[in-house]
């Protein structure tokens, strides 16, 4: 299926357009804003929103396809670049965590002693994978995005913040006040709101 652009007088307007015209709902698309449009003065002037939708790609990128056949080989040569033994299989997105919706695959890094790929809070985990998706998008000249995981963490640390997301909110409640959260990356930011 393709993408579509869309115009309408409000964002929602242009998405709702392009999801008639693709037959899908909003939870089997992507959505890109190319402009927000405005309103203009006294209603001259003003400018359509205009939004590119296209429907994700998790059920359409085969496991086997070349570009996670390509992520793997470049994850491999990675961890032999840093002298560690490890093994990588993919899999579908399965949670918010893995990537579920964006991501087309979910590298899973399997060894012993991957703590030092983990870093603090997962900081080097995401460099990793950052690495990875660049490397891969730029040999085939289009956006690729994968996620890496080791030892199953991403899955432990999405675990741990919907417990304290669930905890923090019965204490707002409780209390009646703010509670605010230490930075976190959006990926985690994601799994809180969710």
């Amino acid at each position: 299926m393709e993408e579509v652009e869309a115009n309408g007088k409000t964002v929602d307007e242009a998405i709702a357009s392009a999801l008639e015209q693709l037959q899908l709902d909003r939870s089997q698309v992507e959505v890109e804003i190319i402009s927000a449009g405005r309103t203009g003065l006294f209603g001259l002037g003003g400018e359509n929103a205009r939004v590119l939708v296209r429907p994700t790609t998790t059920e359409q990128v085969g496991l086997e396809s070349p570009t996670i056949k390509m992520a793997i080989e470049f994850l491999q040569r990675l961890l032999e670049l840093m002298s560690i033994d490890a093994e990588v299989t993919a899999r579908p997105p399965e949670t918010p965590g893995d990537g579920l919706g964006r991501a087309s695959a979910v590298l899973d890094v399997a060894g012993e002693d991957l703590g030092i790929l983990i870093g603090r809070r997962g900081s080097t985990l995401a460099s990793l994978q950052y690495t990875v998706n660049h490397m891969v998008s730029r040999q085939l000249k289009s956006k690729a995005l994968v996620t890496v995981d080791v030892e199953g963490y991403r899955r432990r640390r999405e675990e741990n913040l919907k417990g304290l997301a669930l905890r923090l909110a019965e204490k707002v409640k409780g209390t009646g006040r703010t509670i605010t959260l230490e930075p976190m990356p959006a990926n985690e930011r994601r799994i809180v709101h969710l």
